[in-house]
């Protein structure tokens, strides 16, 4: 059969080839500065053990790119309060942990992270906030949860949230700097979504997250949340082809990204080499995740991996192991699900033919 064929040459391009160039360096740079400052005034504070806190109030910025500046401002506030309310509950299950045993602590966040992966991919689709999905709330609550209490909960919410608003301010200033679009109308998604809908997003990015999680926390890895990011990454892609290229793009490009995290933490660095380093690898990954996704990993492994060190030091070799294994895994479990939901609908689609009524003529 020629199509099999021409579909696979199809995505083995698109897994190596670059999309179409836009003035990607202009909202890559507003996201690295929005990153940049609050890192800055960490390190001349002496709190580098806060930098979760900024990093994810700091994801503000990658959402609604490439929109119309009023637009832009909306939504960002929409996700600013999205990812500062997940900080404040991955404080709060931080603090919680102290009382409970390591499994206790390990179940509760796994499950939390799950809930808040479907009830924010729902809400981002209802809204139709870019880019879709529930990576950066999910990571977010899970991260920081994880992580011993690095300040209280109150901190931990005004850190996030000024971040956020950091990144709003340079969301409206980026008009200015050629991150505009003259005549563009703000109008809100053309798409209605049904309860129905909404529900099978929620189920959709609960379930892959609490599976991915369950399979990581069985495995003994240390951080059974990044299988959880890894299986929900391929399911808002347009698209079941491209969900499970999506899938395979996250497995490729973070074993080529361990490669560029190996080289950085291949020799001793000190806490501002690790913020330069952490902003850079933001700067590349947004001019290059529009264009080519397992590409852009190249640099957003790094990003995220040196984060945790940056705020919670790990022993290097096992933290790089921990990374390949629970994305494989995670992204496998994403793939399942996104074939899953083809099969059934496949099913229902032809029983729904089968039990239509035929017409007398025999048409």
């Amino acid at each position: 059969m020629p199509a099999a064929p021409a579909r696979i040459r199809t995505s083995a391009k698109r897994l190596f080839s670059l999309g179409p160039r836009r003035v990607d360096h202009i909202p890559a740079l507003r996201i690295a500065l929005g990153l940049a400052i609050p890192l800055s005034l960490l390190l001349v504070t002496g709190h580098v053990q806060w930098a979760m806190f900024v990093g994810f109030g700091a994801f503000t910025g990658i959402y609604s790119r490439y929109e119309p500046t009023r637009m832009r401002f909306r939504r960002q506030v929409i996700a600013g309060a999205l990812l500062t309310v997940c900080v404040t509950l991955g404080a709060t299950l931080a603090q919680l942990g102290e009382s409970m045993s390591d499994l206790a602590e390990s179940w509760t966040v796994l499950m939390a992270g799950s809930i808040v992966a479907g009830l924010v991919a729902a809400v981002v689709l209802r809204l139709g906030l870019k880019p879709g999905g529930a990576i950066f709330p999910l990571f977010a609550v899970a991260a920081v949860a994880s992580a011993p209490p690095a300040a209280p909960i109150w901190a931990a919410f005004l850190i996030a949230g000024a971040c956020a608003s950091l990144c709003v301010v340079l969301g409206l200033l980026g008009h200015w700097a050629g991150e505009r679009h003259p005549g563009a109308g703000v109008r809100t998604a053309t798409e209605t979504w049904s309860r129905a809908q909404l529900g099978a997003e929620f189920g959709r990015f609960a379930v892959a997250s609490a599976i991915a999680g369950a399979l990581g926390l069985a495995s003994g890895l240390p951080f059974p949340y990044w299988a959880q990011i890894a299986a929900i990454a391929p399911l808002s892609a347009p698209g079941r082809t491209l969900q499970v290229e999506r899938g395979l793009h996250r497995i490729v490009g973070t074993a080529l990204g361990i490669v560029t995290t190996a080289f950085l933490l291949s020799f001793p660095v000190q806490p501002w080499q690790l913020v330069v380093w952490v902003v850079v690898m933001q700067f590349l990954a947004e001019m290059y995740a529009m264009r080519n996704y397992s590409f852009a990993l190249l640099f957003i492994t790094p990003l995220a991996l040196l984060m945790v060190q940056l705020a919670h030091p790990q022993p290097i070799g096992a933290l790089l192991e921990a990374r390949v294994l629970e994305t494989a895994i995670g992204a496998v479990v994403g793939i399942a699900v996104v074939t899953a939901a083809a099969l059934r609908d496949r099913r229902a689609a032809l029983g729904s033919r089968a039990d239509a009524p035929v017409r007398a003529d025999g048409g």
